[in-house]
């Protein structure tokens, strides 16, 4: 157990946010800058494991459990979650012990993810696909954080994102859609603008489960690019994210990211957004997916 009275999340959080976030603009080829205009939020710049909405999300769970006095978090997720390795980190650099509940069988070769997690001193228990659950039994001393994040408190946090831009500059927020957490979260910051999820898995209950969390009416989510589904990709998707990436210099992920800005791309090829629009997009980082894919796939 740890001794030592860990740091205030929210002042450990907001020094690194406020040294690391930008806002960029994308000079995309394929369309007319001067009718849209396509910014992105830079969230992924804040670290390279605990990332975009990850670090938000789990900014108030850490406060009320340090405040609780827990000292080990408990949470779970897939093989590849990148909830599981931004938790690992975080709860390390606050000073408390960690446990992640795995989905699926201990594999012989675990994931670049789990093998990370692992370095960060969180305890892997895995557990059956069938018995995997988002509820998990605690000990004294544990505090559970649904996967993903997914709560009322992991959407008061994704709405932080927003502290980073000047809303009135911009007309639509776009976000990568798993659970709907930061979905609930950016509409909570932004009541009087067009919140919009891109599905990035097969899961059409997704806007429900966000007004689970969330009543409002600013929200939508399309279903158009999930790709196959969860992990999943289309020929023409690592082709894009070398394409957009040579094009402005931002990387992707493609379990989330890049079927965020391929849609924003396809969307206003397709004259979605009246002209004059202004679009923000979340980069809510997670590129240790990328991982996962053949060396020399990606350019970056």
């Amino acid at each position: 157990m740890h001794s030592k009275r860990p740091p205030e999340p929210e002042t450990w959080l907001h020094a690194m946010a406020n040294e690391k976030i930008i806002v960029q603009t994308v000079m995309d080829k394929y369309y007319d800058n001067n009718s849209i205009i396509w910014d992105i939020l830079r969230a992924d710049l804040i670290h390279p494991v605990c990332s975009g909405n990850k670090f938000f999300k789990l900014k108030y769970y850490l406060q009320d459990a340090i405040q609780k006095n827990h000292t080990t978090i408990k949470t779970s997720g897939g093989p590849w979650s990148n909830h599981i390795v931004a938790t690992a980190f975080a709860a390390q650099a606050l000073g408390l012990d960690s446990i992640g509940i795995i989905r699926g069988e201990k594999p012989k070769d675990p994931s670049n993810t789990l093998l990370l997690a692992e370095t960060m001193g969180m305890k892997l228990e895995f557990v059956s696909r069938t018995e995997f659950t988002s509820q998990h039994d605690t000990r004294p001393g544990e505090y559970l954080i649904p996967a993903g994040g997914f709560g009322e408190l992991g959407a008061k946090g994704a709405a932080g994102m927003l502290d980073y831009v000047d809303l009135r500059n911009y007309t639509h927020i776009f976000c990568a859609t798993g659970t709907g957490t930061m979905l609930a979260g950016l509409t909570l910051g932004a009541p009087t603008k067009k919140v919009i999820g891109i599905a990035v898995l097969k899961h059409p209950t997704i806007g429900q489960e966000t007004a689970q969390l969330i009543d409002r009416e600013n929200l939508d989510v399309i279903h158009d690019f999930h790709m196959g589904g969860y992990a999943k990709k289309t020929p023409d998707l690592i082709p894009f994210m070398n394409d957009f990436y040579l094009n402005t210099g931002i990387p992707t992920d493609f379990v989330y990211t890049a079927k965020l800005m391929y849609a924003i791309r396809q969307l206003i090829q397709n004259q979605y957004f009246p002209s004059g629009s202004r679009i923000l997009a979340i980069h809510s980082g997670g590129l240790q997916g990328n991982k996962s894919l053949k060396n020399g796939e990606l350019v970056f």
